[in-house]
């Protein structure tokens, strides 16, 4: 019971208090290139949740099960990107067969999933946090692929929103994305310290 306890307390931070994007500021390219429209913003969210979990699982495993034991710790990199990699991969696939308009609609932003800083970013986390068991990372993993569906289905809806609203002229675009932005992640900074 109390294993569940800790996992659930785990996933609520990743999710909500320590959200990758809102305030390790990671995966921030897509947050802001995608998150034009809802749909696609849902849609990204849910392609990066499946390689951030996909991801985060196996490099814990590669990571504590061959690249520890044998001493490699330095090829962390190379084989995390790889991993990444073969997940976006998958997910390209999947989108190409079964939804062509939403991989039209993503364009150059599903292969550049791959470089998605918060992917790497949450892969290595892993190790900084010292999570020292599988359920941990998964949950960890999964609770970061939904902090940042989160996190880019509010900025969605928000620029969404900002479409119909009397934006000044010079604030429209990009000047008044990026203040939504910053005003949306000292929103989420306010969850700090809540879970120890």
């Amino acid at each position: 019971m109390e294993k569940i306890y800790t996992l659930s307390l785990a996933f609520i931070s990743i999710v909500v208090i320590n959200n990758l994007v809102l305030t390790k500021f990671l995966g921030i390219c897509p947050y802001l290139g995608v998150s034009g429209r809802i749909d696609m913003a849902f849609g990204m969210g849910l392609a990066v949740t499946f390689v951030i979990t996909l991801a985060g699982s196996m490099t814990w495993l590669i990571d504590h099960l061959i690249l520890v034991p044998k001493g490699l710790e330095i090829t962390r990199y190379v084989c995390y990107i790889l991993v990444i990699a073969g997940a976006v991969q998958l997910v390209e696939m999947y989108l190409r067969k079964f939804f062509p308009p939403l991989y039209e609609s993503f364009g150059i932003f599903l292969p550049l999933i791959t470089t998605n800083c918060a992917i790497l970013g949450l892969c290595l986390f892993l190790n900084v946090w010292a999570t020292d068991n599988f359920p941990e990372a998964a949950v960890l993993s999964f609770g970061a692929g939904i902090g940042f569906t989160l996190a880019i289905c509010i900025m969605a809806g928000i620029r969404e929103q900002l479409n119909f609203s009397d934006v000044p002229k010079a604030l429209r675009g990009a000047p008044i994305t990026l203040i939504t932005a910053g005003i949306l992640t000292m929103a989420f900074m306010g969850f700090a310290g809540m879970i120890k």
